[in-house]
């Protein structure tokens, strides 16, 4: 057990062509902030019981599952949390992985998703493990909006420090953020795409999404990716870039002067289920194959009960290749027909379900981003 595995690398493709190239894991269900469209105080306040130690993964059962899904096909891992970085050693994770390689030799695009609140301190020993990059959370350079959406009174400007950090240990070009929801932080969005014109950041505007099942979500709070690029066009033009690579979730624009780039993640509103090529691996070791999803695959109880990395890596096959997942394209049909409201969204409340998903979408801080 946990020697090679005994087959040969191949390609897996789900029931819909997609291929695995991508796997999320979220490394703790933890998090120093309360945002309000993720972990919402009165949902997860001082009361809340979160997974014991003994329930996580192990740096060395990722690590082992990290590398069986290389095999079949994984070019980049993405750590993710609740805040990845509140996991102690997390630096030895990230060394162990960046050690993998696909089967052609090439090592892994490592990247972590964080909300920035320790990253200033870990900057330099993430990139000494071998990290590539960060992406950082931040949904308003206005200090009392910032302040209200994380909803534990954390100052923007420590956030801000963090990502220059980031920049100059050589974590760039970091990716930037930004959840939109209309009514909290959508009058910032030019104030935030000022902010980071000419720094090498790269900003994202990420439409609000019914993620999980304790966020309130409301059709109406969405802001459409195409009026968010309206605004910006407006006083800072904008021209549109072609895709890095198939399956880019974020659509690309380049100031026309020159000033750097800004993306956009319109799950709501253009959903690129078609395109998907992630996988995800929960806190506790269940494996899903969509963000929006209802339950996993326990692989966690195969990485304990003594299962070689034969039946590991075909079971990782076997749940992907039977994957049929497209929530987004499957909700966004169902609110087609109702009348639109602000930005050409949709005026409906509450959250539409969409056709054959069987009930409760798993929490953000327990699947990652």
């Amino acid at each position: 057990m946990g020697g090679p595995a005994q087959h040969e690398p191949h390609t897996l493709n789900d029931t819909l062509g997609r291929p695995l190239r991508d796997l999320r894991i979220s490394v703790t269900d933890r998090c120093n902030f309360r945002c309000v469209y993720c972990m919402p105080k009165e949902i997860f306040g001082r009361d809340f019981v979160f997974l014991p130690k003994d329930q996580l993964l192990s740096f060395e059962e990722i690590i082992r599952v990290a590398r069986l899904a290389a095999i079949q096909g994984v070019e980049k891992i993405r750590l993710t949390g609740g805040e990845p970085l509140l996991r102690r050693g997390i630096e030895n994770l990230v060394a162990g992985l960046a050690e993998l390689r696909t089967p052609d030799g090439r090592p892994l695009d490592l990247a972590m998703t964080t909300n920035g609140s320790v990253l200033a301190r870990k900057a330099a020993a993430l990139k000494a493990a071998g990290l590539s990059r960060v992406t950082v959370s931040l949904d308003s350079v206005d200090d009392a909006t910032f302040r209200r959406m994380n909803d534990v009174d954390y100052p923007v400007a420590t956030v801000l420090e963090a990502i220059e950090a980031a920049a100059a240990a050589g974590l760039g070009p970091v990716k930037v953020n930004m959840v939109v929801k209309r009514g909290m932080n959508d009058g910032g969005v030019l104030a935030m795409a000022r902010h980071f014109r000419n720094t090498g950041h790269i900003v994202r505007f990420i439409e609000y999404m019914d993620v999980g099942s304790t966020n309130g979500w409301n059709l109406e709070q969405v802001v459409p990716s195409a009026e968010v690029v309206r605004r910006i066009d407006a006083e800072l033009p904008l021209e549109p870039l072609a895709p890095r690579y198939a399956g880019e979730t974020a659509a690309r624009f380049t100031y026309r002067d020159g000033g750097g780039e800004i993306g956009t993640i319109s799950s709501v509103t253009q959903a690129f289920c078609h395109g998907c090529t992630r996988a995800r691996l929960s806190t506790d070791g269940k494996l899903f194959t969509c963000l929006f999803g209802t339950g996993g695959t326990d692989l966690r109880a195969l990485l304990r009960g003594g299962a070689d990395d034969g039946e590991l890596a075909g079971v990782l096959g076997g749940v992907w290749r039977r994957r049929t997942d497209r929530y987004s394209e499957l909700r966004s049909a169902e609110t087609a027909g109702v009348a639109a409201g602000p930005g050409g969204v949709p005026a409906q409340a509450g959250a539409p379900p969409a056709a054959g998903w069987p009930g409760r979408k798993v929490e953000m801080h327990y699947i990652g981003g």
